[in-house]
């Protein structure tokens, strides 16, 4: 009986991505510092990752007229803590490299694969847009986990 390995299509491309030779033209590599630091003990506690610790109450213009507005503005992102400090790397300092590292789609559309490296551990990035597809899957720029996939349909008059 043989074993059947079953690899997400993102990451062959990742991985074939980054077989070929880089070259000066679209491989770079930025440094992203960020200045929060949370103890690696806060992070193992479960109420912290469904926090928002960049954006704990909603600015004046999020639904102003909302009695709810504390209680809606806390389902728009519940795991932000999680996604940016627990399995991100939002609250380091660390290199990002690939196509186009400070961005999350590439500016002139198609792909943008980047890699975030902080010491030994490599975070993936891929991401797709051609007009009205959009999609993207790893750590992003600040070095939180995320991922979208998006049609935009035309609005008809």
């Amino acid at each position: 009986m043989h074993a059947v390995w079953r690899i997400p299509i993102w990451v062959v491309l990742l991985l074939l991505a980054f077989a070929r030779p880089a070259r000066a033209s679209n491989h770079n590599e930025i440094t992203v510092t960020n200045r929060i630091h949370i103890p690696t003990t806060r992070k193992f506690n479960p109420k912290f990752w469904l926090g928002n610790l960049d954006d704990p109450v909603p600015p004046a213009d999020y639904l102003p007229n909302d009695k709810h507005r504390v209680r809606k503005w806390y389902w728009r992102n519940p795991a932000h803590n999680l996604f940016f400090y627990v399995i991100g790397i939002a609250d380091k300092t660390f290199r990002r490299s690939g196509r186009c590292p400070a961005d999350v789609f590439n500016p002139h559309q198609g792909w943008n694969w980047t890699v975030c490296k902080y010491k030994w551990v490599r975070l993936p990035f891929i991401s797709y847009r051609r007009e009205p597809f959009k999609f993207y899957i790893g750590w992003r720029e600040r070095g939180n986990f995320g991922m979208e996939l998006k049609w935009r349909q035309e609005k008809s008059s």
